[in-house]
């Protein structure tokens, strides 16, 4: 008898067969990534009772998910849903199937509260349901779900309190970002040693960032951004030497930036800094790797991008903008030879930009604007040769801009402004007093050198076209003089084509006429 099914990445369209049905013996099915239609048939959840995987992830399923009468799907283990457009409520007949390990449910029209029974669910370790429209609070019984690894509520409308007693041990990823929750995190996740990826960002949380944050000792990703955090930024963060992405923006944080942050990932060789997240994916037959794949939201660049996979684990940032930090920037900032962005705009920090940030060979985007830094511009950062984005704006920078050279030689106005006392390319403020009154008549004298230089430019274009599209037929006439393969070939195709073009136009121009 068939025991498993996988048809999955097809083009299979219409309905779920009620064949499927007659399957008794079943244990495993997967029909996601197709372009299935309608409801899950009764019968499906009825009739294979043995069914331990059902993945029907990515396709176009509607309706609501069971029908509590029709659910006979004790044994199953694993429900994939995800990626369809699914609404109601979580159907509480899900209950029955009580070693249930996965559910997934994402990106669905789901709604109503987050169950309390899922708290229920002790052999639960992947609940991931984001992208719905879910509201109310997280349950207080989601406390008891002691072997959860993966738990992602983001994009909601979740509110209140985060569960002061939410401590699984075994948790890894924690997402639950773009909702409404609030209030301080107090004791959530403090025994949670195992943890790799906090993301709270875009959220209502207050208070100070707690001190068992420094216990995590596994954390790699942490994301606070978009929230009304207060206090300094936690020195107990340089105990995390896993950390590599750091997003703390738009809080109201204050104090000094601590110095001892090259003692995280931040700083070190990739090897050592990137295998831990290796084993995170769990293969389970019948399951797609990417419903348990990180994804990590995270600025760069000035864009905002989702990192998943293993993209994710080459990243590392620190963000830090729109804060209200004071002080120098630390010189063992510059240690940081593995950072790929550095956003600390949008503060109050003061003092001269370290000459240490040569260091930063990985990096591809440093923004310093919005802030009180005075002094003179490093030259040794020219050596930045992967940067991409850089802004001192709006500083109190004096001195001459960086030599226009390599990638400093794209930077625009925009990346130096609003610093009166800074000079050179590409400010109009010259460094030299008496290049100042020839800049007018140069460049009347450059706009007619490049009117003649256009008309130059077109006729050698026109020349250098015509000689390289006779070269390229006597090239080819040569090869099929000489070789009897190739013209056999031309001839064919040629032959081939004219055909084609032929019976096309014989089968489709009179239906044209008709029209």
């Amino acid at each position: 008898m068939l025991s498993t099914l996988n048809i999955s990445i097809n083009h299979f369209d219409g309905r779920i067969p009620s064949s499927i049905s007659d399957m008794k013996e079943l244990s495993s099915l997967d029909l996601s990534y197709n372009n299935l239609l309608g409801e899950i048939p009764d019968h499906l959840a009825n009739s294979c009772i043995n069914l331990q995987y059902l993945v029907l992830s990515n396709n176009s399923l509607e309706g609501h998910i069971f029908s509590a009468a029709n659910f006979n799907l004790k044994y199953l283990l694993r429900l994939q849903l995800d990626g369809n457009h699914f609404i109601g409520k979580i159907p509480e007949c899900l209950s029955n199937s009580s070693n249930l390990v996965g559910l997934y449910l994402g990106d669905n029209l789901l709604s109503g509260r987050i169950p309390s029974w899922l708290g229920n669910m002790s052999e639960l370790v992947d609940l991931i349901m984001p992208n719905n429209h879910l509201q109310g609070p997280i349950p207080p019984e989601f406390c008891q779900l002691q072997n959860l690894e993966v738990l992602n509520l983001a994009e909601n409308n979740i509110s209140g309190n985060l569960p002061s007693c939410f401590n699984p041990p075994q948790i890894q990823q924690v997402h639950i970002s773009r909702n409404k929750l609030q209030g301080q995190l107090k004791d959530a996740f403090f025994n949670s040693s195992s943890l790799m990826t906090l993301d709270l960002g875009y959220n209502r949380f207050n208070g100070r960032i707690p001190n068992w944050i420094g216990q995590l000792s596994s954390l790699s990703y942490l994301i606070l951004t978009h929230n009304n955090l207060e206090g300094e930024v936690p020195h107990l963060l340089c105990h995390l030497e896993q950390l590599r992405l750091i997003d703390l923006s738009r809080n109201n944080l204050s104090g000094k930036i601590p110095p001892c942050l090259d003692m995280t990932a931040l700083h070190g060789d990739y090897n050592v800094a990137f295998n831990t997240t290796s084993s995170s994916i769990a293969i389970v037959p019948g399951a797609s790797p990417t419903s348990k794949e990180d994804i990590v939201e995270f600025t760069t660049k000035n864009i905002s991008y989702s990192y998943r996979g293993r993209i994710l684990t080459y990243m590392s940032g620190v963000d830090l903008s729109c804060n209200k930090l004071t002080g120098e920037i630390p010189h063992q900032i510059g240690n940081l030879t593995r950072i790929h962005t550095l956003n600390l705009s949008y503060n109050n920090l003061t003092g001269s930009i370290p000459s240490t940030f040569s260091n930063m060979e990985q990096i591809e985007s440093l923004d310093l604007s919005h802030n009180n830094f005075i002094g003179k511009i490093p030259p040794q950062i020219i050596e930045l040769y992967h940067l991409a984005v850089f802004s001192v704006a709006y500083n109190n920078l004096s001195g001459k801009t960086p030599e226009r050279i390599a990638q400093f030689g794209t930077f625009e106005e925009s990346s130096y402004q609003g610093n009166p006392l800074l000079c050179g390319l590409p400010l109009p403020k010259c460094c030299d007093a008496n290049c100042s009154p020839a800049l007018a008549p140069k460049a009347s004298t450059d706009i007619e050198e490049d009117s003649n230089f256009m008309d130059m430019d077109m006729d050698i274009f026109y020349i250098s076209f015509t000689a390289s599209y006779i070269v390229v037929v006597l090239a080819i006439a040569i090869i099929l003089y000489v070789n009897p393969y190739w013209r056999r070939t031309w001839f064919y195709l040629v032959e081939t084509w004219m055909t084609s073009c032929y019976y096309f136009i014989i089968d489709h121009l009179p239906k044209g006429f008709r029209h």
